[in-house]
């Protein structure tokens, strides 16, 4: 779920079998970039705009910069391990930014609580105890706030799943209350997020309130049905999208109903089905981190990763140091060689453009 997966890979599985291919709403939607933009780009830098990668230390590394110089990677994502002090997160995140030409998305996990890249900023309450859509709402402000302060403009939040029991591994992370209770907040979470100059991201798309796993360490099904994901783990998803959430981040989990055979992240009909279909989401569509138990356990991260651009999502994302240097050289290879996931990748790249410029970052 983000911040625990650090492995950089893992060994290839068979993959499973895959049902009849569905309809995917998401490629008939014209790209949200302009043409201009995102034809201004290379190939190598098109594949570049769809993976967030990571790196060990507290200092950037000269690859990162000169991955981020080339536009080959979006941004990154810090964990605790990059991070000491404000100072130091200030003149890692201005060196990142400068390497980037100014255009990187620098995200971070502040859900808030003991769920912080940043433990000595906002929000100091974990969403558990974020009561009601006024506290939710300001202490994303307070975090937006933090964040952009300390140059980063994404965070991988709010949680936006509805804890169904006690036995939920999202218990300790989600917004108290049922479907329309955490709508409210989650739908506060995001305004205030924006608010503050922070791209946020409802997770874990169609929801983990179910799991009684962490996708993180195995692999993970949700028995939901259709209907109950449709008046239930839904509903806080569809506030987001209402209150204009950027990015909608993926789980791992397999959701029988819809589609037995694949996880999320790597299903067309969870994502162009489901999201872009059913909810209208037009914004980018970014997996969990892809070094997760529960990917690795069908794939090498470089094989999950085409896997999941295929299917629709728009950004891979790498806490693992070493799934770049895996995960990149595929997917720039499968583009070459593929004129539909060229085109998958070049519409991916156009939204990942548009949500710079959203955040003001220079074309």
């Amino acid at each position: 779920m983000t911040a625990a997966a650090t492995t950089a890979c893992g060994s290839p599985a068979p993959a499973p079998s895959r049902p009849p291919p569905t309809r995917q709403p998401a490629t008939r939607q014209p790209a949200s970039g302009p043409p201009a933009a995102v034809d201004r780009l290379t190939l190598a830098q098109q594949v570049g705009q769809t993976v967030i990668l990571s790196f060990a230390g507290r200092d950037e590394p000269a690859y990162v910069a000169r991955i981020l110089r080339a536009r080959r990677a979006a941004g990154v994502i810090l964990t605790p391990e990059n991070i000491a002090s404000g100072a130091q997160v200030r003149a890692l995140t201005r060196s990142l930014e400068r390497s980037a030409g100014g255009r990187a998305l620098v995200g971070a996990d502040q859900e808030g609580g003991a769920t912080r890249a940043l433990g000595f900023a906002a929000a100091s309450a974990a969403q558990p105890e974020q009561a009601g859509p006024a506290a939710a709402g300001a202490a994303a402000r307070a975090g937006g706030r933090d964040l952009r302060r300390y140059g980063l403009n994404l965070d991988f939040a709010p949680v936006a799943d509805v804890a169904a029991g006690a036995g939920s591994i999202m218990r300790g992370r989600a917004y108290p209350g049922g479907p329309p209770e955490v709508a409210a907040s989650v739908a506060a979470a995001v305004a205030g997020y924006t608010a503050a100059g922070v791209a946020a991201t409802a997770k874990h798309f169609p929801g983990l309130g179910a799991a009684g796993a962490n996708t993180d360490s195995s692999p993970v099904t949700v028995p939901t049905s259709v209907a109950g994901l449709r008046h239930g783990d839904l509903e806080p998803f569809r506030a987001a999208i209402s209150a204009g959430v950027p990015l909608i981040m993926t789980s791992h989990a397999v959701y029988p109903a819809v589609d037995p055979g694949r996880i999320a992240s790597q299903s067309p009909r969870v994502i162009g089905g489901l999201l872009r279909g059913g909810l209208g989401f037009r914004g980018v569509v970014i997996t969990d981190s892809i070094e997760a138990a529960a990917v690795r356990r069908r794939s090498s991260v470089a094989v999950a990763a085409v896997r999941s651009i295929a299917a629709g999502a728009d950004i891979v994302l790498m806490t693992g140091p070493g799934s770049y240097h895996l995960i990149y050289p595929r997917l720039l290879a499968r583009a070459r060689r593929s004129p539909g996931f060229r085109r998958r990748v070049r519409e991916a790249a156009a939204r990942v453009l548009a949500l710079e410029r959203r955040l003001g970052l220079p074309a």
